[in-house]
């Protein structure tokens, strides 16, 4: 898959927001200020794509999603099931964070490292793993693969 140039635009940390929010004259003013609650799955997958520089059919590819599906899921017109989000997370070459703000965006659950499953996952996002080569160590485990 072809990478352009990185823009990265960090999303400020939890603690960070808290500070701000504990700090707001009121709670209207952060949420306006913050556009709290006002980014979903599609919002979210499209700042992905401009940070990383991607093009969204590569990593629909590279996911192993149909096309049309894939799409679906970009634009809005379609969720996506948890291990979907996580088919897209190591397409797009996601950190821990990133996965779990995915996830989130898409109402699945995050990846929890008391589950056993999860933790493979979590080692496999973080060693910077392919989704196959996450799907081969899921399989030695005898968890569900991803794709």
């Amino acid at each position: 898959m072809a990478r352009r140039r990185k823009r990265r635009v960090e999303e400020p940390l939890t603690e960070d927001l808290l500070a701000e929010l504990l700090a707001a004259p009121s709670p209207e003013r952060f949420i306006r200020d913050h556009r709290v609650g006002e980014r979903g799955l599609s919002g979210y997958l499209q700042q992905l794509l401009a940070e990383k520089g991607l093009k969204r059919a590569d990593v629909v590819r590279a996911a192993g999603l149909n096309e049309t599906f894939g799409y679906q899921i970009f634009t809005g017109a379609r969720g996506a099931s948890r291990d979907k989000l996580l088919a897209l997370a190591f397409a797009l070459g996601l950190t821990l964070t990133e996965a779990n703000r995915l996830l989130k965006a898409g109402g699945a659950n995050e990846l929890y490292c008391k589950s056993r499953r999860d933790a493979i996952i979590i080692f496999a996002l973080t060693h910077g793993y392919s989704l196959q080569r996450a799907d081969e160590e899921l399989y030695r485990f005898q968890e569900d693969t991803i794709g």
